[in-house]
């Protein structure tokens, strides 16, 4: 007998474009929120926009006040289809 389940997980390219979008609603360059995170360099901002990676949850907390939402409203998450064998307890993932 199998069980199905929904998770949600992180959907990085859509993140991405929602911090990029809300940056520019509040005039907020990559440079300036570089400084206001203590970056030593820009690129981890852009990689953020690439989906290369996300903001950590200490950046996220910075990232929400300074662009005057919720983390919720930062993170971007779809969901996904667990299925779980419950007689063997071997899982098995789709998108």
């Amino acid at each position: 007998m199998k069980t199905t389940y929904l998770r949600p997980v992180l959907d990085l390219e859509a993140t991405g474009t929602k911090i990029k979008t809300l940056m520019k609603q509040r005039g907020i360059t990559p440079r300036q929120l570089q400084i206001l995170l203590d970056f030593p360099y820009v690129q981890t901002i852009y990689n953020w926009f690439a989906a290369k990676n996300m903001p950590t949850l200490d950046n996220l907390v910075v990232l929400a006040q300074v662009l005057g939402v919720t983390m919720d409203e930062i993170v971007v998450t779809r969901m996904v289809t667990v299925e779980i064998d419950d007689s063997e307890g071997v899982e098995v993932l789709s998108a």
